[in-house]
């Protein structure tokens, strides 16, 4: 199909050049086909690279922003470098953690298989033994061992400690007593004068036994003797010490005492002083001294070396009252 165009289809050109005027006359000269035609006739737009297109601010901004995808690039490769070895950790460790359980099992069932097995041979190995008659008819009662209280051990060692301390004072008592009889013994010596009974025999004899006895009479009996020089060991009218002194008085009425004033305590009863009476015994708490209550805070004694027996007011109220012959 054969068909010219028109002077109004071809493009005008702006400027009348001569590459125009060899285009228009090409053109004139042969016929177009209507492809050609239609593309002759569209505008030709050219595509600018987008590197190559400028940039608003000029060159300084396009560097700039090629910097800026330049340090975007290195900063996704660090991050990929870094992560690198780290995820290959996590992957390690959760490999090893799910690798022990089942090999901890594992050795859980090994060592139950074993321990199962060790009984197993125990119960099969087990020996047999036959027991006489016997040892089976043997007694079992149970031994005597038992425990014993702290308290009980304790009592025990106090009771022992009593016991002792008891055998210490009663062994000083008997040195105490040889002591002064043998001083008494050698005071005697000093005054042989007396040669009347001793207040043992006196105590003994029938005459003491038929003698009423009575408090006054007492009374009466030892104020005989006062005046009589105080002698250590003394009990007789030559020569008095405190419990002597007693002694003597009380052996005219048949009641024998010990020439000891802690042995005197112990043989009388002991009375509220309320209740004294003149003739009864004035005892020292601590048995250091004695003599005869004579009422109204007075006392009736032997009292010291250098004194005699006398009747004086006591000096103390450490003392307590015994009675004899009731």
């Amino acid at each position: 199909m054969t068909q010219t165009g028109s002077a109004a289809d071809a493009p005008t050109p702006a400027l009348p050049t001569a590459a125009a005027r060899t285009t228009t006359a090409d053109a004139t000269a042969a016929p177009l086909t209507r492809r050609a035609a239609r593309e002759a006739s569209t505008p030709v737009r050219r595509v600018t690279p987008v590197r190559d297109a400028p940039l608003p601010g000029g060159r300084r901004a396009a560097q700039a922003a090629r910097a800026a995808e330049t340090a975007k690039a290195s900063s996704a490769a660090r991050k990929r470098r870094f992560l690198a070895p780290v995820v290959l950790t996590v992957a390690a460790g959760m490999f090893g953690t799910v690798a022990v359980a089942p090999a901890f099992a594992a050795t859980q069932q090994t060592g139950t298989d074993a321990a199962t097995a060790q009984r197993q041979v125990r119960a099969a190995e087990a020996q047999q033994f036959s027991v006489s008659d016997a040892v089976a008819l043997a007694g079992t009662s149970r031994d005597g061992f038992g425990a014993t209280a702290q308290s009980t051990l304790d009592a025990e060692a106090a009771q022992q400690a009593a016991a002792k301390a008891a055998q210490q004072a009663a062994a000083k008592q008997a040195s105490d007593a040889a002591a002064t009889q043998a001083a008494r013994a050698q005071t005697a010596k000093q005054y042989s004068s007396y040669s009347g009974p001793s207040a043992d025999e006196i105590a003994t004899s029938a005459t003491a036994a038929n003698t009423p006895f009575s408090l006054p009479a007492v009374v009466a009996t030892a104020k005989q003797y006062i005046g009589t020089p105080y002698v250590f060991g003394g009990a007789d009218p030559s020569g008095f010490d405190c419990s002597g002194y007693v002694m003597y008085v009380y052996a005219q009425y048949g009641i024998s005492l010990a020439h000891s004033v802690p042995l005197q305590d112990q043989a009388g009863t002991t009375i509220p002083e309320s209740e004294a009476q003149p003739g009864d015994v004035v005892i020292f708490n601590n048995e250091a001294h004695d003599g005869f209550y004579m009422g109204n805070g007075m006392i009736m004694d032997a009292p010291k070396p250098g004194g005699a027996v006398s009747i004086r007011p006591i000096w103390t109220s450490d003392y307590h009252i015994v009675r004899f012959g009731i």
